[in-house]
């Protein structure tokens, strides 16, 4: 649905019924779209700082076993070179993971 600014003031009303309804209002100005109105987003993220439940991820962790993983020396300096994130997506062959 599209309605302009001063059928929106209006009616309001009729633009949250269609809203409810689970239609998109567009309203324009000049002819122009200024601003929409719509059912609100449904996320399927967990509701957590930065979308990622952490908890969960800690027992999968435990679960797999990843939780008694030990990581070598000079690991984080070798994952934050950004050769190795080329070299992860196939584009630098040369990369050697041992160096340090």
């Amino acid at each position: 649905m599209e309605m302009s600014v001063r059928e929106a003031r209006a009616n309001f009303a009729h633009a949250l019924e269609a809203a409810e309804r689970g239609e998109r209002v567009t309203i324009t100005k000049n002819g122009k779209p200024v601003a929409e109105l719509g059912p609100p987003k449904v996320s399927t993220l967990p509701d957590t700082p930065g979308g990622l439940d952490w908890e969960r991820m800690a027992r999968v962790r435990k679960e797999l076993g990843l939780d008694k993983v030990e990581l070598e020396d000079g690991w984080q300096e070798r994952f934050d070179d950004p050769a190795f994130s080329r070299a992860v997506m196939g584009l630098d062959d040369d990369w050697d993971p041992n160096r340090s």
